[in-house]
């Protein structure tokens, strides 16, 4: 139990970064939305140019922060030099991604359809090279349980993206998108600067050895990476190639705001991955380390449906997050989080193949959701527009999680209390429905006085359940 006390006081901390910081970042969700209009399809350019930065952010990045993990925790690596080495690594292709954006960007920008602004192609490439490099000194803070500094380099960069966007939209009344992209790439400089200590294990050398060593290990994972992130970006990059609209930046500008909405999932998922994945390292030499796994997973899933009921039962108020020319795009919120969770539960049960140094399975679970969306977004987004979108991430996440469940099993078997886990999932289905039904015959306030009930009655049925089966199992350990 204090390992697990340990995990959700990481969880907390590291929350601190991701929830309200990106509850923070909400704030300009409404400051875009209302000075972007939908019709502009500015919002749409937004969405399309980082759905590109978080996929290059994983090519860059290629499965060194689980890789550095694992050697830095392994018996006879010196865990200084396995960060030495990474972040040499990680650095200088880096910086020869960037130098080559810069020699192509004119035929780059084309091919990604903004031949008359090459300066969102260059300006993204700057922003993604900087922030693949700080993944390896944010994920040695993580290692050197240092959660105050990893928080206040988070928060710092939060706080002046805000203040920057701020200043230019409404004391300058600026509306272009580009100054989006520049403010980004000035706060992400300036965090650099802040990280002069954490490069100074850089004395302990490069080992190339090593590195060959790393890379034999990531190579899947970063094969899973893709694969994952294509999950949650390959719609939003591929919708303007497949919607056969004129409109096709404001669907996609209405698409990506409403999913901020459902983003919920994805801060709650994150603040819990920064924490799990040096847990579960740290705990898989422990006895009752399984045991800890499927407690956690349980957790995971039960906080994560409580914040889904939440999010749907206070839609109505929420929506204002976003202006209401983009409202049309709300219906998506639903599905979007219900694919969140399945990517949850995924990454939680990923862990077993990492532990047997077998990531080559993460490669095949991954690859195969990602051919599911991609094969859902083909097919069906020129007929359905960007609702196809959100049913095709949960149609890869449910894939994948299903895959990496059956075959972990078999190879890693863990004693999840699946049964427990499909009761409090079908009972938020109910609670779910109901609230759906509400919503259509019930005025707003009846609504969300209906809405309020059911979160209610999830959480007491969830709490009297485990207290009651806390008090079970108490006697018999």
């Amino acid at each position: 139990m204090a390992s697990l006390k340990s995990l959700a006081k990481e969880t907390v901390i590291y929350g601190l970064s991701s929830i309200v910081g990106r509850f923070l970042n909400y704030l300009l969700v409404p400051l875009y939305t209302w000075k972007i209009s939908a019709e502009s399809g500015g919002y749409g350019v937004v969405t399309n140019v980082y759905a590109y930065v978080a996929l290059l952010l994983v090519l860059l990045t290629y499965g060194m922060e689980t890789t550095f993990f694992r050697f830095a925790n392994k018996e006879g690596e010196d865990p200084n030099r396995v960060y030495s080495t990474v972040l040499t690594s990680v650095g200088a292709t880096s910086l020869t991604f960037f130098l080559l954006v810069l020699v192509f960007l004119r035929p780059v920008s084309s091919l990604m359809g903004y031949p008359d602004h090459p300066e969102y192609i260059w300006t993204m490439a700057a922003v993604v090279a900087l922030d693949a490099f700080q993944c390896i000194p944010f994920a040695y803070l993580r290692y050197k349980k240092r959660p105050l500094k990893f928080v206040a380099l988070k928060m710092l960069f939060i706080v002046l993206n805000i203040a920057l966007n701020l200043v230019y939209f409404l004391v300058v009344g600026g509306s272009d998108v580009r100054y989006i992209f520049y403010i980004n790439l000035v706060c992400t400089g300036l965090i650099t600067f802040c990280f002069y200590s954490e490069l100074r294990p850089l004395r302990f050398g490069f080992d190339g050895a090593l590195l060959r060593r790393m890379l034999s290990y990531a190579w899947p994972i970063l094969v899973l990476g893709i694969a994952g992130i294509l999950n949650q970006t390959a719609d939003k990059i591929l919708f303007p190639y497949l919607y056969s609209g004129a409109d096709a930046k404001m669907q996609l500008g209405i698409y990506g705001s409403a999913s901020k909405i459902a983003m919920i999932m994805a801060m709650i998922t994150q603040a819990f991955r920064y924490a799990y994945e040096p847990f579960v390292f740290g705990q898989s030499k422990e006895k009752n380390s399984k045991a800890m796994y499927a407690k956690a997973m349980k957790y995971f899933l039960v906080f994560t449906l409580l914040a889904y009921l939440v999010v749907v039962a206070y839609l109505d108020v929420l929506k204002y997050f976003i202006g209401p020319s983009y409202w049309s795009g709300l219906r998506v919120v639903p599905i979007v989080m219900a694919a969140e969770i399945m990517m949850g539960i995924y990454f939680n049960l990923s862990f077993w193949y990492k532990l047997i140094d077998r990531t080559i399975w993460g490669a095949w679970f991954s690859g195969a959701g990602c051919a599911v969306l991609l094969l859902v977004n083909i097919v069906f987004v020129p007929r359905y527009g960007y609702i196809a979108c959100a049913w095709g991430g949960v149609a890869g996440y449910g894939t994948a999680m299903l895959l990496s469940y059956v075959v972990g099993q078999r190879h890693y078997p863990i004693d999840y209390p699946v049964g427990e886990m499909l009761a409090y999932a079908l009972l938020a289905a109910l609670l779910f429905a109901l609230m759906t039904v509400g919503r259509a015959h019930l005025s707003v306030v009846a609504s969300l006085a209906v809405n309020t009930a059911a979160v209610a009655l999830f959480a007491l049925l969830v709490i009297k359940r485990e207290l009651k089966r806390n008090k079970e199992v108490k006697p018999k350990e």
